[in-house]
């Protein structure tokens, strides 16, 4: 019994594996995007940037940002389903609010975050919360 395989390479399947490849680029070009972002923010806030690198303390230190030097631990809220949401939702407003903007500037961290987020870090923008230390 002889068996035989076939290989179908069509323009589609060379199509796919290029634009797999292409997106996989603009993937790793916008996370690095979002660490440069992160790493800014944290830094004018007074933290250092090294933190923004951490999976977890990075979240951490972000609730810090928002909510106080206190209230860090509330990152974990984000764990529980339905509240993390809403603790999301209310992290992007606390966030606008501590670095001096109003409720637009929250929709727009909230409904286009990575945009927003590098407008936060690169913009002219000065920390105004609380001490963190």
């Amino acid at each position: 019994m002889e068996y035989m395989t076939a290989y179908n390479n069509s323009m589609g399947d060379i199509i796919a594996m290029y634009f797999t490849g292409a997106a996989g680029l603009i993937w790793i070009a916008y996370l690095v995007l979002c660490i440069l972002a992160w790493w800014r923010m944290f830094d004018k806030a007074g933290m250092p940037g090294w933190k923004a690198l951490i999976p977890f303390y990075n979240m951490y230190c972000l609730y810090k940002i928002a909510f106080g030097r206190d209230k860090g631990w509330m990152f974990l809220l984000t764990l529980v389903p339905c509240v993390g949401f809403v603790i999301g939702i209310i992290l992007n407003i606390r966030l606008a609010q501590n670095f001096g903007y109003g409720v637009g500037f929250a929709l727009g961290l909230i409904f286009l975050n990575p945009i927003f987020m590098l407008i936060l870090a690169f913009g002219g923008s000065q920390y105004i919360g609380e001490s963190l230390y």
